[in-house]
């Protein structure tokens, strides 16, 4: 972004208007002949105050260019020294032909070297080769400010263009993951709720005891397949534009720990939660990283420590840094090689600028560590 000074004016445009007036004072030292003023105070300060309006050329930059023609042709009609108006016109055509009005970036150089090769060819003053010589340049420059202008507008509007057909094919390939995740995750997740609660109410019509390990898996069944559909929704939402206000994938965070420690050791896993220091408000990033992480530390335990495994949570709340780590005693295998989990939760740890490290410790438990920043970035 480029720094701007008072009066909204950019200091690189003031770099440039400095630049502008160096080669107008040459061009005015230089710029003798038949008829020119006297050079004097006068003429070095009218060839430095034609150049100010270049200071508001990113604002206006027709008016810019229009200023300047007149600023031009008034300097030639009241106090002229031969100048080339190559170095004041030249920026301001290539303003106006990036900004897609060719016409008038056409238009007033033509003018304005017409009527310079009109004069000086009728005053006879000038061979026509020195006078092609002396013009060629200017209207080199003028044909290359306006190409240059015009390059550059249609690099851009093609760049838009293509920004624009990557959102379209970006957001219409988010509406298809929805809509698969609705049809196939989504469905099943829904199906498992309704199946388990059909299951407890024929339990209870057979007068089976509330309390049985039976009812009391089949209510984790119903209550996780409840709470994943729930994260799903809003996932999809998510997917389909219509993301949380505080723009979290999932309003989950460790305030949902305990129902995901119930949840597992209803599963079969017993599970034990330490935690550490004085709990903080953590940033919703932080705190959606961490949960997710813990739920997959868990998963990964469900699915890969084997019977009978036992696994302790550690939540430590320390300055600047939430630590998180997953032990089980199991004598299973990660899924590290043969899945996404671990990946994942590396990757999540990451996003919010924190480390993930999971491995067989010398003990033989399995532990994954995850140290998370949780102060809000300034």
């Amino acid at each position: 972004m480029v720094a701007e000074g008072p009066f909204g004016v950019r200091l690189l445009d003031v770099g440039i208007v400095l630049a502008v007036i160096a080669l107008l004072e040459i061009s005015v030292t230089v710029g003798g002949g038949e008829g020119a003023a006297k050079l004097d105070l006068r003429a070095y300060l009218l060839g430095a105050v034609i150049a100010l309006p270049l200071l508001f050329r990113h604002r206006w930059p027709l008016r810019v260019l229009q200023i300047c023609f007149v600023a031009i042709i008034l300097y030639y009609s009241l106090d002229r020294r031969n100048i080339s108006p190559a170095p004041l016109l030249g920026i301001p055509v290539y303003d106006v032909a990036l900004a897609g009005d060719l016409a008038w970036a056409i238009a007033i150089p033509a003018i304005v070297m017409s009527a310079g090769l009109l004069f000086v060819g009728l005053s006879g003053s000038e061979s026509a080769v020195a006078l092609a010589s002396n013009f060629y340049p200017s209207i080199v420059l003028f044909v290359m400010a306006v190409l240059l202008g015009e390059v550059v507008r249609g690099r851009r509007a093609l760049a838009a263009e293509t920004a624009e057909r990557l959102r379209l094919q970006v957001a219409e390939e988010r509406l298809r993951i929805a809509r698969e995740l609705h049809d196939t995750v989504a469905h099943s997740m829904a199906t498992i709720a309704v199946q388990a609660g059909s299951a407890l109410h024929l339990i209870s019509q057979n007068d089976i005891g509330s309390a049985s390990p039976l009812n009391d898996s089949l209510r984790a069944i119903r209550q996780t397949s409840k709470s994943a559909l729930s994260d799903m929704r809003l996932v999809l939402g998510q997917l389909r534009g219509d993301a949380p206000v505080d723009g979290r994938a999932v309003p989950t965070g460790l305030d949902r720990l305990a129902a995901l420690r119930d949840a597992v050791s209803a599963a079969g896993t017993s599970v034990t939660v330490d935690v550490e220091g004085d709990p903080v408000p953590l940033p919703p990033a932080a705190d959606h990283a961490a949960y997710r992480i813990l739920q997959e530390s868990l998963t990964n335990v469900l699915r890969h420590a084997g019977p009978g495994a036992a696994a302790t949570v550690r939540v430590c709340y320390q300055p600047g840094s939430l630590a998180l780590s997953v032990t089980d005693n199991g004598d299973g295998v990660s899924d590290e090689g043969s899945g996404h989990g671990i990946t994942g939760m590396r990757e999540r740890a990451a996003a919010v600028g924190g480390t993930l490290t999971a491995g067989r410790r010398a003990d033989g438990c399995f532990e994954v560590s995850a140290l998370l920043p949780i102060e809000e970035p300034a």
